[in-house]
């Protein structure tokens, strides 16, 4: 790696403030050594609800789409990433039993064909050393997280092949692909069992009280980024995000301090690599700063 070619990592994401939720301490870890980073963001979330109760009012869902969009603009400053938005539009999130069916036209409903098209000529222009995105099940089943799972690795696999979508741009392959792993249960649990020590009423009970342990991930970490030092800016991040986060909701109920001293990394599970990278690890660039040298 020089200066004039340093190390690149693509972040992808269904909407504004998942960045900054997932993976964000990450980011920002790397943008401080150097490392290029971009946010992909594929829709614009304009069928997000305003989730902090003192922005509950007319004139801000009047304005929600532009409003995230100034969000957007703000975390991308806190993090000093690079960012840019795919053009897709947000499919909402279904509810009720039978779940009433998507929008027409939404991201989810996108083919993938055609879904993955601006992220592989986002890739093939940017040219990422490494990729992070959603699991299978998106992290949680939003159709949005889910088409972001499907359309990363579709293009993780189209950006490197010159036959696959030639009007886009010169083939780049990006050599590793990671899935977030951030609501795991060993981590779930040792905060709330912190909190506990403390004194203080955990916002984890009731939650782990409903989770089921077969539906748990953690057996698939294979990386753990310490960024303890970053947790700060990764929650300045998400408070840009106002319309998002409630400041005194469950996303800041546990201390700063403990989370640094109970569960000091970010976690991911290597779902792809074309580069040698021996499990476990504390670096996505593991394998890859020596393949880049090299090149």
């Amino acid at each position: 790696m020089t200066e004039a070619d340093p190390l690149r990592l693509l972040a992808v994401h269904a909407h504004p403030d998942d960045e900054s939720s997932k993976g964000a301490a990450t980011m920002a870890k790397y943008v401080a050594e150097g490392v290029r980073v971009m946010v992909a963001t594929c829709t614009g979330g304009e069928r997000g609800s305003v989730l902090n109760p003192a922005l509950d009012r007319p004139d801000v869902w009047e304005r929600l789409p532009e409003i995230r969009r100034e969000e957007m603009a703000r975390a991308r400053e806190v993090l000093g990433v690079e960012q840019e938005f795919l053009g897709f539009v947000d499919s909402g999130l279904p509810e009720g039993d039978p779940l009433p069916p998507l929008p027409e036209g939404c991201f989810a409903l996108v083919p993938t064909e055609e879904a993955a098209a601006p992220l592989v000529e986002l890739i093939r222009r940017f040219k990422p050393h490494v990729i992070t995105t959603y699991d299978e099940r998106g992290g949680y089943p939003h159709p949005d997280h889910i088409k972001t799972h499907e359309v990363s690795v579709h293009a993780f696999d189209a950006a490197g092949d010159p036959d696959r979508y030639p009007e886009l741009g010169e083939p780049w392959q990006p050599l590793k692909l990671y899935y977030q792993m951030g609501f795991t249960l060993p981590r779930t649990r040792a905060l709330h069992e912190a909190i506990l020590a403390s004194g203080k009423e955990s916002p984890y009970a009731e939650w782990l009280e409903n989770w089921d342990p077969e539906r748990d991930m953690s057996h698939r970490v294979t990386t753990k980024v310490p960024c303890a030092e970053y947790f700060a800016v990764r929650d300045a991040a998400l408070i840009a995000h106002a319309t998002q986060i409630d400041p005194n909701g469950r996303w800041f109920a546990c201390p700063l301090e403990v989370q640094q001293r109970i569960w000091p990394t970010e976690d991911y599970e290597l779902a792809r690599s074309v580069v040698d990278s021996p499990v476990p690890e504390d670096d996505l660039f593991a394998g890859v700063r020596s393949e880049v040298v090299v090149r």
